[in-house]
Order: structure tokens, then sequence, then C-alpha cells
């Protein structure tokens, strides 16, 4: 194999110096210094949230303190990682809340499973689960990041509910009118 030198242009001074390659190396910094910075100092500074992000999904309760969810168990079937697990419960008969169909006896969400897809919140027929805008989720084993129902409703809390569909339906069988 024939081989070909080739031969090499001799520097000049400056670039011997190597002057020229640190002058517009600090020419480069000294504009990235004097512009506004693109970061911030989490977790200090908190990023703006845009709107219909998806963040966790919680459980919340209507105005009058109720669990919405009724135990339908869509969320758990529609759920694509299998994040959701639901036991459904019954409410007694003395109960306050006797006239809702049923509740879940246990709520889980796994946030290690949870792909923030909202496909629970969208398929949900009694809006009884919103994702809202926490993203940042921290524990120290895998138990602690399964959120059982009493710390579902303790981050979704109440939101605002135009349907008061359980209300009407208690007022009509207090009416004597049940089939409503």
């Amino acid at each position: 194999m024939a081989t070909k030198l080739v031969e090499r242009k001799p520097l000049s001074l400056a670039e011997q110096t190597y002057l020229p390659q640190i002058v517009t190396g600090l020419k480069i910094t000294m504009k990235n210094m004097l512009k506004p910075p693109v970061t911030l100092e989490y977790p200090e500074e908190r990023p703006e949230i845009p709107t219909g992000y998806r963040g966790v999904p919680t459980l919340v309760k209507d105005p009058n303190g109720r669990e919405k969810c009724v135990s339908c168990q869509l969320c758990e079937f529609v759920c694509p990682p299998k994040a959701i697990r639901i036991t459904p419960g019954e409410i007694s008969e003395e109960s306050e809340n006797a006239h809702v169909e049923k509740a879940p006896r246990e709520f889980e969400i796994n946030m290690l499973r949870c792909i923030y897809c909202g496909y629970c919140q969208e398929v949900c027929p009694e809006e009884a689960i919103f994702l809202q805008d926490i993203y940042s989720l921290s524990g120290f084993s895998r138990e602690e990041m399964v959120f059982k129902k009493k710390k579902l409703y303790e981050i979704g809390g109440t939101l605002p509910d135009n349907h008061f569909k359980w209300g009407k339906k208690k007022d009509a069988e207090l009416s004597g009118n049940p089939h409503h």
C-alpha cells in the first residue's frame, strides 16, 4: 500500500500563541453573560405551568364533601399501564349518602406506573378524577408512590360541581319520586 506524505503548513505567529482562539472564546462568553438567564433556580423557582397541563391524577369531592367516585371502574379498565386499582364498596342504608349508587372501598393509583395520559379523567362519568398541575413527586420507597384513597382526596380536594346529580336524586326521593 502506497502512502502519501502531506506537507504541513507552518503555523503563523498568532496561531502559535492561540490568541485568536482565546479572544473568540472570551467574546462568546461575554455575549452570553449579558443575556437574561434562561434557566430557573429549581426548586426555589417553579416554572409556569401551561393551561391544559396533565399532572398527577387525583380524586375530588363535590361541594357537599361527598365522594364523587361511584366505583364504576371505567378508569381502571381504560388505564393503559394498569396503574389504577379499585375495590368497590357498598354504602350503608344509615349513611347520609345512602341515595348514592356506590363508593370505592379502596382506590389506588400507582404513580410509578401512571403515564399521565388523562384517559381516566376523560372516561369518568362522575368527574371524580382530575389531573392536577402537580408534576413533582418523590418518595423513599415504591410503596410510598402507590397513592391510596385518602392521599388522593387530600391532593384533589373539592372542585365546584354544577351538576348536583346526587342532590337532585335525594330531593326527588324526599318528594316521593324515587325514579327521577
